[in-house]
């Protein structure tokens, strides 16, 4: 019988991602309800736990992958939340393009990251223990 390796999390980091979630619902329930200080202050709770998270995984590729995308989706939901709070989410960069679809750059980031992992990463690297 074949024994089947395990990732364990250790009760402390998984407190913090559990906090981390919190932060995050309240970031974006704030968004939602227009409460600007609230929303704003939660986003550095709620990043700087996805950077300790993603610090702490980076052992395992395919965590330190999925992790910074999370990290780079909070920074673009979170400028899009400050733009709205502001008032300059409809102001004009170029063209047709407003200050609100800036956020893509972030999102964009993540994407391109996953997409390295599992088309370039994880089908060289097929011996190398992972989560996923």
């Amino acid at each position: 019988m074949a024994t089947e390796q395990t990732y364990n999390i250790p009760i402390r980091y998984r407190k913090m991602e559990n906090l981390h979630i919190v932060f995050w619902l309240l970031k974006d329930i704030s968004w939602c309800m227009l409460w600007r200080p609230l929303g704003i202050a939660m986003v550095f709770p709620t990043l700087i736990i996805a950077i300790v998270i993603s610090w702490r995984t980076r052992q395992y590729m395919s965590e330190l992958c999925h992790n910074i995308a999370i990290t780079v989706w909070i920074i673009a939901n979170s400028y899009w939340m400050i733009s709205e709070f502001f008032h300059f989410d409809a102001m004009i960069v170029y063209g047709d393009i407003t200050y609100k679809y800036l956020a893509i750059i972030p999102s964009s980031i993540g994407i391109v990251l996953l997409a390295y992992y599992y088309l370039l990463w994880k089908p060289t690297h097929k011996n190398t223990v992972e989560t996923m």
